[in-house]
């Protein structure tokens, strides 16, 4: 069972991303399951179908802790199985601690079953946290995988998280496996994150073209694949599914101080020199 950890920027189309990835996993076969670890609990809604899945925190709750699994495992396309962490109520606690709350009742309940293949956590935001850093800090995901694209934030976050994973490499043993670059039709974008991913000692393992085809799918509360299987997007996140699942090259990243970082940002023309 591989354990992914999916981290950037908010509002980068981590979750989007994530679910489009994992429709082209299921559909080669592969049995998946999905952990929502954001508060907003989006990370499951088009392999659903737009259904409002009951989080893990709200469940536990109104059930109290003596719950069954199906309370709060819903499977949706290709048979993928959906999990929502959740959040505490409104100004109140930590979101990050509904993560660790979460996993462990998953463990507990037997979520974890032998044969699922891949295990996939859509993480809030960048690594800050100790909660929401938990998936790579306990060993839960070995492998990350970073959704950018070429603008000046979507990066700082990149290469901030690329510490996280430095930080706990030796204790946790996770890895990265490459960056995504979930385009912004920034000029030399794909240049750009390519050389970030290249001094950072990893790969850009795919750049996922911006199409309004996402956005259509997302209306009609499904993924690009399911929406419309022969669409060329759809192809872009087959593709991707199929350089994760042939992915070979894990490593503890170089982050690239703030200095370097922007000096990349200035040789491809986004910054003012």
């Amino acid at each position: 069972m591989r354990q992914v950890a999916i981290y950037g920027k908010g509002g980068i189309g981590k979750s989007t991303t994530t679910q489009n990835l994992n429709a082209g996993l299921g559909e080669m076969g592969k049995k998946i399951m999905i952990v929502g670890c954001d508060p907003k609990a989006d990370s499951t809604r088009l392999i659903l179908g737009g259904l409002a899945q009951a989080t893990v925190l709200d469940t536990l709750r109104e059930e109290g802790e003596d719950i069954e699994l199906d309370l709060v495992l819903k499977s949706g396309f290709a048979g993928i199985r959906c999990v929502e962490s959740g959040g505490p109520e409104p100004g109140v606690g930590c979101a990050g601690r509904g993560i660790i709350t979460s996993i462990s009742l998953l463990e507990r309940l037997g979520a974890y079953t032998e044969d699922l293949d891949y295990v996939f956590y859509d993480v809030l935001g960048d690594v800050v946290c100790g909660g929401f850093a938990m998936p790579i800090r306990e060993g839960k995901a070995r492998e990350i995988y970073i959704v950018c694209s070429g603008e000046m934030m979507a990066l700082y976050a990149a290469n901030n998280i690329s510490k996280g994973i430095r930080k706990y490499a030796n204790t946790g043993g996770v890895r990265l496996g490459g960056l995504i670059c979930n385009s912004r039709k920034v000029d030399g974008e794909a240049d750009l994150v390519g050389a970030v991913a290249k001094e950072m000692g990893t790969q850009m393992i795919h750049f996922v073209p911006r199409d309004n085809m996402v956005q259509r799918a997302e209306i009609n509360r499904k993924t690009v694949i399911e929406y419309d299987p022969g669409c060329s997007q759809a192809d872009e996140y087959r593709a991707l599914a199929q350089k994760i699942e042939g992915n070979d090259m894990f490593v503890i990243p170089n982050p690239l101080t703030q200095d370097r970082l922007e000096a990349l940002l200035m040789e491809h023309g986004l910054m003012d020199a």
